[in-house]
């Protein structure tokens, strides 16, 4: 009781919430979350570490990059037109996220037949390029 998207109480502004749900926003909200992620999981890496983690960016896709003694690995978003595609450094599709505005009025973002946060989806893409050796 008293949320003003179900006690009708109120003008809840319902077609700039579903703007703000459109797959270019998102998919702008997720990398500026992974470049916050990347700088986090830079920082605390031991001093003198022989590996560090990048962003790459090229058009609608980029890359979260980890290079370690001469190898690199990555992950690549892609924004395609009906989802984000996010795939491993073979090209191989890892999951695609969709997004549904619900009746609650939030934005949410759907990958493996679930509804997630940002921050779930950004773990399931990026944990094990981040955390490889743990």
């Amino acid at each position: 009781m008293g949320d003003p998207v179900h006690d009708g109480t109120t003008s809840f502004d319902w077609v700039t919430q579903r703007s703000l749900c459109s797959l270019p926003k998102v998919f702008n909200t997720l990398r500026l979350q992974i470049e916050q992620d990347v700088k986090t999981r830079n920082a605390l890496r031991p001093e003198l570490a022989p590996y560090e983690f990048s962003i790459v960016e090229s058009g609608d896709d980029f890359k979260v990059v980890l290079e370690a003694k001469g190898a690199r690995w990555t992950v690549v978003f892609s924004l395609l037109e009906h989802a984000i595609l996010v795939r491993d450094d073979q090209g191989e599709a890892l999951f695609d996220v969709t997004l549904s505005f619900n009746d609650a009025g939030e934005c949410k973002l759907n990958a493996r037949q679930q509804q997630w946060e940002y921050w779930q989806i950004r773990r399931m893409a990026l944990e094990e390029l981040m955390f490889r050796s743990n």
